[in-house]
């Protein structure tokens, strides 16, 4: 019995069934919601894509116009019940960018490490796999499911931004995947969704992480010093890290509910999945792969830190000296 077989033996067809993506989704959980969506229609199952948040960065906007892709805010969703049935993509139960609506979390398809020990009825979670969309698209061709060309180019465009066009966190199934969707998708819409991608407002972000940037070693800090979205956050991180010098990046925004962190690692020896949750464990949450993470920090514990630049500084530098010095023995 293939994955997606035991995933719809779960599923009562009597109930509402829901998608969700985390919230302010980026185009990696746009494409494996989408996917997962058109699987289960070919299993005579709907169901709706919800997120929390806004979705703020203009490719994925526009990735869900020129697609055709119907994705619903839980604002504007209002007849969600308890016993209705919800299936996660690209997160997980635990996760500080997910909210907890109030239906049932049956199933969890992800690639991020697990956040919490949770008994979903069904799971499919591959912390090895570069994109979510990569373990979706897989699922089109162990059940022989022809992939309709915008649902292709959904989840090529997921993967190849998660991957960074390949280059981070590369499993074989997402080049696997990556080359079969490639000759399914329309390639002229990948092109039209990234064009002009970078929003006006978007490069006061820019410009203050620019002008922040502290480099220490091979170590990059920048805090971008507004309310900057999740999605801009970690493609600043990502622009950080392409600096020559830069191996390990720290990008930060605070806001008024917090202090929102990106990381992006380089270096061998640092995972820095661990390494951010082992920094903000005391004072916040957060975790990720060992190319990328995330984090954050509650602003009813920001008395604690003291000082925001000094404290992120200080706190990762140490912990990236403590991880080398064993990394050498």
């Amino acid at each position: 019995m293939s994955k997606l077989d035991l995933l719809v033996k779960y599923i009562e067809k009597h109930n509402k069934l829901f998608i969700q993506m985390h919230n302010s989704p980026d185009p990696d959980a746009v494409g494996s919601a989408f996917g997962l969506q058109y699987l289960l229609l070919q299993r005579g199952i709907e169901g709706e894509i919800c997120y929390k948040g806004e979705i703020d960065k203009y490719n994925t906007q526009k990735m869900i116009e020129l697609l055709g892709i119907r994705a619903i805010n839980i604002d504007d969703i209002h007849n969600m019940e308890e016993d209705d049935l919800i299936i996660l993509v690209d997160s997980q139960k635990g996760n500080s960018n997910l909210e907890d609506f109030i239906g049932n979390e049956i199933a969890a398809i992800d690639h991020h490490p697990i956040f919490q020990k949770t008994d979903y009825y069904f799971s499919d979670i591959r912390p090895e796999i570069g994109a979510c969309s990569t373990i979706i698209a897989s699922y089109f061709i162990e059940n022989n499911i022809e992939i309709p060309k915008n649902v292709a180019t959904a989840l090529l465009y997921g993967i190849k931004m998660d991957t960074l066009d390949l280059t981070r966190g590369v499993s074989h199934l997402d080049l696997d995947m990556f080359c079969i969707l490639y000759k399914l998708a329309d390639i002229e819409i990948v092109n039209k969704i990234q064009t002009n991608s970078l929003q006006f407002e978007e490069l006061l972000a820019y410009g203050n992480a620019i002008k922040n940037i502290k480099v220490y070693d091979n170590v990059g800090f920048a805090n971008v010093n507004m309310d900057c979205p999740d999605s801009l956050l970690g493609t600043i991180s990502d622009f950080i890290i392409s600096i020559q010098e830069v191996e390990f990046s720290v990008v930060y925004s605070p806001r008024d509910s917090g202090i929102k962190f990106s990381v992006r690692n380089e270096l061998d020896y640092l995972d820095a999945g661990k390494l951010v949750h082992d920094v903000l464990k005391e004072v916040g949450n957060g975790g990720g792969h060992k190319t990328m993470a995330g984090g954050f920090l509650p602003a009813e514990n920001l008395h604690i830190i003291g000082d925001i630049d000094s404290f992120v500084e200080d706190r990762f530098l140490q912990e990236i000296k403590i991880t080398k010095r064993q990394f050498k023995q």
